[in-house]
């Protein structure tokens, strides 16, 4: 909604809502021809009034719902408003008797034509609050859906980043293990080089000490002999 498109027309309805009191107060003092031409002036304001209450009616459609419900109600006020002050200016001029039956039938016409236009837009606006309403609470739905969406989006990625440190705990555990793998494998390859080393020196001493152990065997007994 353009809200300064609303408050100029809404300006102008209340000017032309003073010219409309003024000019019905006038009715009573004006005579002949000057009453026809202030009366056909009273009834050009008066429809000019009307399409404007019809003009902000459409721009409140686009309005927040709170302003729209307040404003609304106004309107209807300024719309009872108007059918009075019609009413009143008809029945002055028709108390005085100096309307002539051309101009009450064009009088007539003009009202009901106004009445009939005013029936169809308060119909159309009737629908239109309608769908309005429909597509507000769509809105709402599709707000409350998108929220619980979030909600649940938040969750989960929060859960993915837990899951995300886990990962990087486990990834660590794995990388020292693989560590500690390759230093055992390491410490088992020297210790086996060792067990080699050993066993072949303890070969070698158990090879020396069975020559000398020969070499006293036959020194003692084959040597004498």
């Amino acid at each position: 909604m353009s809200s300064e498109q609303f408050e100029t027309l809404h300006e102008l309805f209340k000017l032309h809502y003073e010219q409309l009191q003024k000019m019905s107060q006038k009715l009573e003092s004006y005579i002949g021809e000057q009453r026809k031409g202030l009366l056909r002036e009273f009834n050009e304001k008066h429809l000019e009034a009307n399409e404007m209450l019809i003009q902000m009616e459409e721009e409140l459609k686009c309005a927040p719902l709170s302003f729209q419900h307040q404003m609304m109600s106004k309107l209807h006020v300024y719309r009872r408003v108007l059918v009075k002050l019609q009413t009143d200016a008809k029945n002055i001029n028709m108390s005085l008797g100096l309307a002539s039956n051309e101009s009450r039938k064009r009088l007539y016409s003009v009202e009901n034509e106004q009445n009939t236009a005013l029936q169809s837009q308060r119909a159309l606006l009737l629908e239109g609050n309608e769908s309005l309403n429909r597509a507000t609470n769509s809105i709402a739905r599709s707000h409350h859906v998108a929220a619980e969406t979030d909600a649940i989006g938040r969750d989960i990625v929060e859960e993915l980043g837990g899951q995300r440190e886990q990962l990087e705990r486990t990834k660590g555990r794995l990388m020292n293990t693989s560590e500690n793998l390759s230093k055992s494998k390491k410490i088992l390859r020297s210790m086996s080089r060792k067990i080699v080393t050993n066993r072949l020196l303890l070969f070698i001493i158990i090879v020396l000490e069975l020559a000398v152990l020969a070499g006293l065997v036959y020194y003692k007994f084959f040597r004498k002999t």
